[in-house]
């Protein structure tokens, strides 16, 4: 009993050595490649598109120069790697990319059967339906016959089916690849009906020529937990990842913004500030990280409600209101664990 319980606590130490060293791989590889390789949605107003200089702008966009400037000290230090619904976990697997931070809902079987790692929630969403005014439809329930725009490999073309069959109404798919391919369908008259996640379609109708045109339906068919993910076995990745979404809505919540987290890294009298800026004890050396990992975080793109803000919110074409994403201290969902 003695031997086996030797070998054991053995095979143990020796597991946790090669934990340890998988778990640094990623951020050793990004470190070595001089860049963050990070898997973005092909195209979507507001979280992640191409401006006319040809750079990547928006939401998603912006957490991963967050993530750069965390890890690299340099927000530009980003490789924009575009993936369709259908790509974009076997880019992440296959190593192709270090990240995914791409309009992503957190599903048991992309956790569990993919082999993902969703490190939290950086839009809580739900699946809705966009139909010409034209129409005069009133209710996804009154939809039946219709012609509906989905994009394959998502959430959203499981979820249209058991929306369809539970009211047991029939629909003909159009199945397409891109939100583009979606946008192009749906305006030509192609199909009658664009579902996807609610601030997709909100983001997609601000590119309308006249957005006014189109409503979106007022049900909301499912949860759609949007958030990073990287490939599962890699821990001390996963919580690099975790943290910097933390930090930004930590940040938030502790009032640092772009414009004074310089002048607050100097010291204040609020501990969680000073632990979190680098100014008290050093949180950076648990993760592999410098002291002032946040303070290069929040002077690259600010905290979360400013990127909120400037990508999606109200004042934006886009026109998004926080609601569920809202602070907890504002009756929204958004809650990170201290920093302590």
């Amino acid at each position: 009993m003695k031997k086996t319980a030797f070998i054991s606590a053995a095979a143990a130490a020796v597991m946790a050595i090669g934990a340890t060293a998988a778990n640094a791989a990623t951020l050793e590889d990004v470190r070595k490649n001089g860049e963050l390789r990070c898997v973005v949605s092909t195209g979507l107003a507001g979280f992640a598109y191409t401006d006319s200089a040809g750079v990547y702008q928006g939401f998603d966009a912006d957490f991963c120069r967050a993530t750069a400037a965390a890890v690299l000290g340099d927000p530009s230090k980003v490789k924009f790697v575009p993936a369709t619904g259908k790509t974009r976990f076997t880019i992440l697997n296959s190593g192709e990319g270090d990240v995914l931070w791409r309009n992503t809902t957190w599903t048991f079987v992309r956790d569990v059967d993919v082999k993902l790692t969703f490190v939290g929630v950086n839009y809580y969403d739900g699946q809705g339906f966009m139909v010409p005014k034209s129409l005069g439809v009133k209710s996804a329930k009154d939809l039946d016959g219709a012609t509906v725009c989905i994009q394959t490999g998502t959430t959203t073309e499981l979820n249209l089916a058991d929306f369809f069959r539970t009211n047991k109404i029939k629909y003909e798919p159009v199945p397409i690849e891109t939100n583009d391919e979606s946008r192009t369908n749906y305006l030509a008259g192609r199909c009658d009906v664009y579902t996807t996640d609610a601030s997709g379609l909100a983001a997609t109708r601000s590119t309308f020529p006249t957005p006014k045109d189109h409503v979106i339906l007022p049900e909301i068919i499912s949860k759609e937990p949007l958030g990073p993910a990287v490939r599962q076995g890699d821990d001390a990745w996963a919580d690099t990842v975790r943290w910097v979404l933390n930090a930004t809505l930590a940040a938030e919540e502790l009032g640092i913004t772009k414009a004074n987290v310089a002048e607050l890294a100097k010291g204040t009298n609020n501990p969680e500030i000073n632990r979190m800026l680098g100014t008290e004890g050093d949180l950076g050396a648990m993760l592999g990280l410098e002291k002032d990992w946040v303070v290069k975080v929040i002077s690259a793109v600010g905290n979360y409600g400013e990127i909120f803000d400037r990508h999606i919110g109200p004042s934006t074409d886009i026109a998004l209101e926080r609601g569920l994403n809202a602070l907890w201290t504002n009756g929204g969902l958004q809650y990170t664990p201290p920093f302590r």
